[in-house]
């Protein structure tokens, strides 16, 4: 278990090496929320050995299930292109652990919250944590959100300044990059851990503040927002659209099938955030957006979105 000191400034703070830092390895690495998001988070954490257990939480048995069975399917994929021994296997399978919320067998040192995009939801988690004696003083609590204000979340657990953002990109076993965003309570000695911790799952850390969106949603979103709105007033077929994005400008695929990966409830969630806060316009979710979700053409996950599946 390790100790952060507290209460460093920020104008005292020596400028951070970009060499990798070694990260002492922590004795209970959670991750609330067992969806693909946190599965993967977990994966990651195993992996490369950042913690001596690495626990998949939720609040419910057929999702913490689910969870395993995408662990074995990823690490019989991984093993089948030699990316992983007999070995590697044994050894991220014996970090890991499935448990209840309710069942969390030991104090968490650090824990990141992977549930759904909610406040509300957010809010019970940590709660239901700190009520049960999962965390401790010297608890780091980060979030998945994609959207949602640090601050704001910050705000509803004891201790603030060890709160900070983790964004992690889907998949999370393949994209580099972390988006970590401090609150305004988050103290220095909470991001300079939690970028030491993200080196030592050999990701890639990039700071933002605590503006809706952040950085890549602040971007990518009104981005996909608008591809609806040329899909919407026909400017041209779903293929077109995708099509010229993905080789005019060299991306892996175009917005729409981006849209459907990634889920257009989320992105309608994330839209709606973004107007809501920010109070401009540009950010008013595109109706066809809007329509799709209420059908309940959420993307890849329910089988139709921009695409059928």
């Amino acid at each position: 278990m390790f100790t952060i000191p507290l209460g460093r400034s920020v104008a005292s703070s020596p400028a951070r090496s970009m060499t990798t830092r070694a990260f002492s390895s922590v004795n209970t690495f959670g991750v609330v929320g067992s969806g693909q998001m946190g599965t993967g988070i977990a994966i990651v954490a195993a992996r490369q050995g950042v913690a001596k257990d690495v626990i998949v939480i939720d609040n419910a048995a057929a999702a913490l299930k689910n969870s395993e069975k995408f662990v074995e399917n990823w690490v019989a994929k991984e093993k089948d292109k030699g990316r992983m021994t007999d070995e590697d296997s044994d050894k991220l399978k014996s970090v890991m652990k499935y448990c209840l919320l309710k069942d969390i067998p030991s104090t968490l040192d650090f824990v990141v919250e992977a549930v759904t995009e909610n406040f509300n939801v957010k809010k019970q988690v940590y709660s239901d944590l700190e009520s049960d004696g999962k965390m401790s003083d010297s608890t780091i609590v980060a979030s998945n959100t994609s959207s949602i204000s640090i601050t704001k979340l910050a705000a509803t657990v004891g201790n603030p300044e060890r709160f900070i953002g983790m964004h992690f990109m889907n998949p999370v076993p393949v994209m580099p990059l972390v988006e970590v965003i401090r609150g305004i309570q988050t103290s220095d000695a909470t991001h300079k851990t939690t970028l030491d911790l993200i080196e030592a799952m050999k990701k890639t850390p990039g700071t933002s503040k605590d503006i809706p969106g952040f950085i890549a949603n602040r971007i990518l979103m009104p981005y996909i927002n608008e591809a609806c709105f040329c899909l919407q007033e026909g400017i041209a077929t779903r293929e077109d659209i995708d099509k010229i994005m993905k080789f005019g400008t060299n991306v892996p695929m175009g917005p729409l099938t981006l849209a459907d990966f990634i889920g257009l409830d989320t992105c309608l969630a994330i839209m709606r955030v973004l107007h809501e806060e920010l109070g401009d316009s540009k950010y008013r979710p595109a109706p066809l957006l809007v329509n799709y979700v209420q059908a309940g053409y959420l993307g890849k996950k329910s089988k139709r979105g921009f695409y059928e599946y």
